[in-house]
């Protein structure tokens, strides 16, 4: 694991609860790295996006939570691990051994503690390969897009960050490609989170890239992102003011039948009480 100092105000919370998806798609190989580095306590979400080489059961025989998702795609695998989740704080990290799951923890403690909404990483090169030119030129052109659109100053859009479950879901997230981090940070940003960065080493990942790795993935986030950068702003009150009810949830009260009559008529505050008239005197 990298060597990074934690300060004790970087230390989660012991009554959080925290889930960490990892969107998988053929990554037997780098499982073992990733699954050993998630920290104490936290649960890791593999979710199989198709993978054809055993990375669902690399991943459960590591004690993974594993859920499979047959629409291809990042941003699919992405949400579906966040409609998994039952956590407080759920945290993204790409499952090819580029980024330690365990640097986690201080972005977790920055949204446990009121911080921040949104803690994204800003990715740092560590060895040769682990940041092709192509990608990292495309990135910083994203980011000073995204500036342009949100007024947000950010150095890197990296799928690395942490926010609370309930937020995110509010957010009504419809991307299901590459697209999904960008939309992520737009939509966060319009609904007027604070949004942060913590800097995390990036190391050659194992394996090629699914997206950046061939000019085909490059064009396809290329024109997800574009996609997303033109959607018209969304209003703060847009944004769900409560996540939506798990579908198993049984409501407090549960709805009267419409043919239901009260017991007692509510009265109209201007009706004035009829008195019954007087029997008169013969």
């Amino acid at each position: 694991m990298t060597d990074v100092s934690i300060s004790a105000t970087d230390r989660t919370p012991s009554a959080v609860s925290v889930d960490v998806v990892l969107p998988c798609l053929d990554e037997a190989a780098a499982l073992p790295w990733v699954l050993e580095r998630i920290p104490p306590g936290w649960r890791a979400i593999v979710v199989d996006n198709g993978s054809a080489d055993g990375s669902a059961d690399v991943a459960r025989s590591l004690g993974a939570t594993v859920v499979a998702e047959s629409r291809r795609g990042f941003g699919a695998a992405c949400h579906a691990g966040l409609l998994a989740s039952d956590a407080d704080i759920v945290c993204f990290c790409d499952c090819d051994a580029s980024l330690d799951p365990g640097l986690l923890v201080p972005f977790v403690a920055q949204v446990a503690g009121g911080e921040a909404d949104l803690v994204l990483g800003r990715r740092r090169p560590r060895g040769r390969g682990a940041w092709p030119a192509h990608a990292r030129a495309g990135n910083l052109a994203l980011a000073r897009m995204l500036h342009r659109r949100t007024g947000l100053r950010l150095h890197d859009l990296g799928p690395m960050r942490a926010a609370r479950r309930a937020a995110l879901l509010s957010l009504g997230l419809t991307d299901r490609r590459s697209g999904y981090p960008l939309q992520m940070v737009v939509r966060a940003a319009d609904a007027g989170w604070r949004v942060a960065e913590r800097e995390v080493p990036y190391l050659p990942r194992t394996g090629k890239s699914k997206v950046t790795g061939t000019w085909r993935g490059t064009w396809q986030a290329v024109r997800d992102m574009r996609g997303v950068l033109a959607e018209p702003p969304q209003d703060k009150h847009d944004v769900l003011a409560e996540p939506p009810r798990d579908k198993h949830e049984v409501p407090a009260e549960p709805p009267r039948d419409r043919y239901e009559v009260p017991a007692e008529a509510p009265q109209d505050k201007h009706e004035v009480p009829v008195e019954a008239p007087r029997e008169v005197a013969g």
